[in-house]
C-alpha cells in the first residue's frame, strides 16, 4: 500500500475506530464479534481499494459503510444471526437506513455503559472495555491481568456471549440506572485515559486521542451526574495529569521524568480547572479514591520547581488512598513518595515488602533499581534495570531504562 493511503488508513483507525465500531455494534444488534469481523473486512478492503482508486474524501464514512455492508451480507447468509436480529426488531433493510456516525464521546459512552453492565463480572467489564474501546490486543490485555492469552481470549468470548444471551441493551441508561454502574464506568474511563497517558506499547509515550476522548466523556458524565464527587474527582485527575503531556517527552520522543520536565510547557489553564474541580470533589464527602489522586496531582501541579514539591503531604495523601485502595501498585507509589520525602533507604524498605506481589510489574523493578543505585547497591541496581527492561512494553520506556542501565554500569566501572 502506498505510504499516503497507509497513513490515511492508520489515521482514521486511530481517531475514529471506536466511533465506527460503536455504530457497527448497533447495526449488528449488539453482536460484538460480527461488528469486529465486519470492520476487519472493511480495513482489508481499504488496503486493496484505496491505493488503486485513491483515499475517499470521508475515509471514516467509507469504512463504516463498507463494514456495514459486510455485516449485512454476513447476516443474510447466516440464518441464526438473521433470526436473532429479527427477534430484536431489526431487518437488513432497516440496518441499511441506519443513522450516520454520531459524535465520538456519545458513542464511546454508550459502548462503555454496555461493557459495564452489572450482568458482567468486573474482570469481564474491564477486559471487554480494553478490547473494544481502547483497542488493545488480547495479548496486551492478558499481560495486564497476568493471565495467559488463551485464558483472556476465553474470557472475552464469554463476555460477548453474555451480552448477546442476556440481551443487554446497547445504550446509555436512564439517569436513575446510572449510579449502580458508576464505579465500573469511572474505572474504565480511567483505564482509557491511562492507556492514552502511558501507552502500553508502540513508539510514543502518549496517545493523545484516547486522553482527549476520556476527558470529554468525563465531562459528559460529570454533567449527567453533578452530585457524584468521584465523577468530578476523576475529571480533575485526568485534567491535571494531561496538563503535563507536552513536557513528558523530548524532541526525540524519549521519556522525561516528572522532576526533569520543563514546567513552562505545562498547560496552566488545564491545571487551574483541575485544581478547582479537585476542591469541589473534596467539598462533597465522602472523599473517594479519584479525588485523592487528583489532590496528589494538584500538589505536583502547584510546585513551580521540582524541589518545591511537598512530598510529605503527598505521602499522607497516599496513605489515605491506601486505606481506600490497598493494592500493591498504590503501595508502590506510596513507597516512591516516601523515598522522595524521607530518603531512598525508606523507599527500599517499603518496596521490598512488595516483591512477591509485583515481580512481574516493570515499574516495581525500575523503582527498586533507582533506590539501590542511590544507596550504592550497584549490582542490585543493574539487575533491577535489566528486569525492568525485559518487562517494558513501549519503546520510550525501554530506551529510558537502557540509559539508566548504562549509567549504572559506567558508575561501577569508574
Amino acid at each position: 500500500m502506498p505510504a499516503s493511503a497507509h497513513s490515511s488508513l492508520q489515521a482514521v483507525l486511530e481517531t475514529d475506530r471506536v466511533r465506527i465500531l460503536s455504530s457497527l455494534i448497533r447495526t449488528c444488534g449488539g453482536d460484538f464479534d460480527l461488528a469486529e469481523e465486519a470492520l476487519h473486512d472493511a480495513v482489508i478492503a481499504a488496503t486493496t481499494q484505496w491505493p488503486q482508486h485513491g483515499v475517499p474524501d470521508a475515509p471514516d464514512a467509507w469504512l463504516l459503510q463498507t463494514a456495514r455492508h459486510k455485516a449485512i451480507d454476513a447476516i443474510r447468509h447466516d440464518q441464526r444471526k438473521r433470526q436473532k436480529l429479527e427477534e430484536l426488531g431489526y431487518t437488513t433493510e432497516l440496518l441499511r437506513e441506519e443513522e450516520e456516525l454520531t459524535p465520538i464521546p456519545y458513542d464511546m459512552l454508550r459502548l462503555i455503559f454496555t461493557c459495564c453492565h452489572p450482568a458482567l463480572s468486573e474482570e469481564s467489564r474491564l477486559a471487554l472495555t480494553l478490547r473494544t474501546v481502547v483497542g488493545l490486543p488480547t495479548t496486551g490485555i492478558a499481560r495486564a491481568f497476568l493471565v495467559t492469552e488463551q485464558t483472556m481470549a476465553q474470557r472475552l468470548v464469554r463476555a460477548k456471549k453474555k451480552i448477546r444471551e442476556a440481551r443487554i441493551p446497547y445504550r446509555v441508561p436512564e439517569r436513575s440506572d446510572m449510579p449502580e454502574r458508576l464505579e465500573a464506568v469511572l474505572l474504565v474511563i480511567y483505564l482509557v485515559f491511562n492507556e492514552g497517558y502511558s501507552a502500553s506499547s508502540g513508539e510514543h509515550i502518549v496517545r493523545r486521542e484516547l486522553c482527549a476522548h476520556a476527558i470529554h466523556i468525563g465531562r459528559i458524565l460529570s454533567e449527567l451526574m453533578p452530585d457524584e464527587s468521584e465523577a468530578i474527582g476523576l475529571l480533575a485527575l485526568m485534567l491535571l495529569q494531561d496538563s503535563r503531556r507536552e513536557a513528558r517527552a523530548n524532541a526525540e520522543g524519549d521519556l522525561v521524568l516528572l522532576r526533569d520536565q520543563d514546567r513552562r510547557l505545562w498547560d496552566r489553564e488545564q491545571i487551574d480547572e483541575g485544581v478547582r474541580l479537585c476542591r469541589a470533589a473534596h467539598r462533597a464527602p465522602p472523599v473517594g479514591a479519584y479525588a485523592i489522586q487528583a489532590a496528589i496531582a494538584a500538589e505536583h501541579a502547584r510546585a513551580v520547581h521540582a524541589e518545591d514539591t511537598d512530598w510529605k503531604k503527598i505521602v499522607r495523601l497516599y496513605r489515605q488512598l491506601l486505606s481506600l485502595r490497598p493494592t500493591p501498585v498504590v503501595a508502590l507509589n506510596h513507597a516512591v513518595a516516601a523515598a522522595m520525602a524521607y530518603g531512598a533507604e525508606e523507599g527500599l524498605r517499603l518496596v521490598d515488602s512488595l516483591a512477591k506481589d509485583l515481580d512481574g510489574y516493570g515499574p516495581f523493578h525500575a523503582a527498586r533499581a533507582d533506590f539501590c543505585r542511590t544507596t550504592g547497591r550497584w549490582q542490585d541496581a543493574e539487575d533491577g534495570y535489566r528486569r525492568a527492561i525485559a518487562l517494558a512494553t513501549n519503546d520510550p520506556e525501554r530506551r529510558f531504562l537502557e540509559g539508566r542501565l548504562r549509567e549504572t554500569q559506567e558508575a561501577v566501572d569508574h
